[in-house]
């Protein structure tokens, strides 16, 4: 495997978590239920479309977000904030896209090149099959408000679940491709999210992966954009400032959380106790954690108290860990 394609690996992968103890754990007392995989037929895909769901135990007119996995994850990755997220009141569906580890596909598999667009699909099959996912979980149906649907991704997740807030790809002609904004999405967390393409990517990405291109024009859709500051990525000829183009660009991005000292997994979002995490952190993992459902629960006119009270405080600390912008 050619030298540049295994450094790219290793920044995007991040494989499953030791048995070390959690580093961050949910605020509330409630508790949740997680059911994998829920299976979706997808004959066309080459294999059938796996889910997990995880939801708190009770209450009801919850709101759904569907998680979008980094490069090689799966749908049992990111608990600590799966957990966060479910325990205060959330539905969490993750689906587990064709590039992760635990289907094994290799370059050479013919669908590898179209991975980027089929994530696209996957994550519309999920909104397409809402009612059958939820009804895994027994009761699970008759508690979800399925007018407030939220995305949220990490890395070519971000990217991923940007093209339902109205992102496009700009395609070898320089034009913007098709608009795949889903109306049934309301709000967004884009975490670690690529920025534009052309220059700013090195010659190794332009040649390997040209969807990383986007075009964030018509992105409307209410999004906070969380990134951190010693976020270099091997494929940008830029520094950290690349993961902010998302809020610098769209006019849905409202708001930007730029966390101090934080790198690609933002102080461990993919798990708990992950050796892998070159920045580790407890807590910006809290922050991320707290600020990222406070913001979803406003923007999808839950209640703005907790997004207001988040950003007091980081606004008044002493030594914040963070920092948060708004257009």
């Amino acid at each position: 495997m050619d030298t540049a394609l295994i450094a790219t690996e290793r920044q995007f992968r991040m494989p499953a978590p030791d048995t070390a103890a959690p580093r961050a754990v949910p605020a509330s007392t409630t508790a949740i239920i997680s059911v994998k995989p829920v299976v979706l037929p997808a004959p066309e895909r080459g294999d059938d479309l796996r889910v997990r769901v995880s939801a708190p135990a009770s209450g009801s007119d919850l709101p759904i977000v569907v998680l979008a996995h980094g490069f090689g994850l799966s749908m049992s990755s990111y608990d600590p904030l799966v957990d966060f997220w479910a325990a205060n009141g959330f539905v969490v569906l993750q689906p587990t896209f064709l590039d992760s580890l635990t289907l094994g596909i290799t370059p050479a598999d013919p669908r590898y090149p179209d991975i980027w667009r089929i994530r696209v699909q996957d994550v519309e099959r999920v909104l397409d099959a809402l009612d059958h996912i939820v009804a895994a979980v027994p009761g699970l149906g008759d508690r979800v408000d399925s007018e407030r649907i939220a995305v949220a991704g990490h890395s070519w997740g971000g990217q991923t679940v940007s093209m339902l807030l109205g992102a496009r790809v700009v395609g070898a002609d320089g034009q913007p491709g098709p608009d795949k904004t889903d109306t049934r999405v309301k709000a967004g967390v884009l975490l670690a999210t690529t920025g534009i393409g052309g220059d700013a990517l090195t010659p190794f990405a332009a040649e390997n992966f040209s969807f990383m291109s986007p075009d964030f024009d018509r992105l409307t859709t209410p999004a906070l954009v969380v990134a951190g500051d010693h976020d270099q990525s091997l494929l940008s000829t830029r520094g950290p400032d690349w993961f902010t183009d998302v809020y610098r660009y769209s006019p849905g991005a409202q708001s930007l959380l730029t966390l101090f000292g934080a790198e690609h997994s933002l102080g461990g979002i993919h798990a708990y106790g992950a050796k892998d995490t070159t920045d580790e952190s407890p807590e910006r993992v809290a922050l991320i954690q707290k600020a990222s459902w406070a913001y979803l629960r406003s923007a999808l006119g839950i209640d703005d108290r907790e997004w207001k009270q988040v950003r007091t405080e980081l606004a008044e600390a002493a030594d914040p860990i963070g920092r948060i912008d708004d257009k």
